[in-house]
């Protein structure tokens, strides 16, 4: 272990996984690969990893306990579901481990990068919300820091093809846990979240859709904040983008907006439209809802080992 790295475990071998691992080792700057953990002793993940000299084990969590070197380890990444990662937690808590969730399980607080690292510096679980809610939620911010946002509704369309079983198991959870983030993180009253898994071929790559109602507000400075926030999660996901300027429309009184639990509203209604394009570090460059996940949590990992390291100077 070197002095100026931090030790981390991955558990979960599958694609979310084996991606973190390899952007950890190219790009870690605080961190280094203590151990790669997975439940199938035949699965690539593993396979990758014992190629480059991470330690691994098939034996899941109760196998990462038990592994000689366990006790370097300062943080650890679960990209496994939801239902899992309740136990996983609970372990790891015993072990004074932070945990940085990957599933929708949603234990600890939401973080979004380009939102609220800093202000979840001393948590001991985060949790990364899902790809749709790193991509959009950041927009949605960006609206409800200039005027009160009353509703923001998001799609996230990804390639069939890179949605594995895991997210496929918990497509209920995306959706309640981007809701609910799109509330807490993106100060909007009131959050609603779609998923598409969209079969073309070739496959495409993610895009997002992000419409906001708010008061009536300066539409430059709505623009002007949304362009500062692209370019803040751009620092740490390259291919995020905008596929078109900012669109806005007034919403009247002659034809409101009728949102459940909230009635009839009217004000400033922002659309922006959004692509992902993924690194192709481990899978192919349309996975952008795989990298942005990966992506937003070696941020966070790298802000965590960068803070433990300077307090141990």
């Amino acid at each position: 272990m070197s002095v100026n790295r931090i030790p981390v475990a991955i558990i979960g071998s599958g694609n979310i996984g084996t991606d973190l691992m390899i952007k950890v080792m190219r790009h870690g700057k605080y961190l280094e690969m203590g151990a790669m953990v997975g439940i199938d002793p035949d699965s690539d993940g593993l396979a990758r990893a014992k190629r480059l000299g991470v330690p691994i084990t098939a034996g899941g969590i109760d196998g990462l306990l038990a592994m000689p070197n366990f006790g370097e380890i300062r943080i650890v990444f679960d990209a496994t579901s939801a239902g899992a990662h309740k136990r996983h937690n609970d372990l790891l808590q015993d072990k004074g481990i932070r945990v940085i969730d990957l599933t929708p399980a949603a234990i600890g607080p939401y973080v979004i990068p380009a939102i609220n690292i800093d202000e979840r510096l001393d948590s001991v679980n985060i949790n990364m919300v899902t790809c749709g809610g790193q991509a959009t939620i950041p927009i949605v911010k960006a609206v409800s820091r200039v005027a009160r946002a009353h509703y923001a509704e998001i799609i996230a369309s990804i390639a069939s093809k890179s949605a594995g079983p895991g997210t496929r198991a918990n497509i209920d959870e995306f959706t309640e846990t981007t809701s609910s983030a799109i509330e807490v993180l993106g100060g909007a009253t009131r959050g609603k979240a779609i998923i598409i898994l969209n079969p073309a071929e070739p496959p495409l790559i993610m895009r997002d859709t992000v419409f906001v109602l708010s008061e009536m507000a300066d539409t430059d400075a709505i623009e002007e904040s949304i362009n500062a926030m692209v370019q803040a999660v751009q620092a740490y996901v390259p291919g995020y983008r905008m596929k078109q300027r900012v669109q806005f429309e007034e919403v009247t009184a002659s034809a409101p907006l009728n949102v459940p639990g909230l009635g009839k509203l009217t004000g400033l209604k922002t659309s922006v439209f959004l692509e992902v394009e993924g690194a192709a570090h481990y899978l192919p460059a349309y996975a952008g809802n795989l990298d942005i996940m990966t992506s937003a949590a070696l941020a966070c990992a790298e802000r965590f080992a960068q803070t433990q390291i300077a307090e141990a100077v």
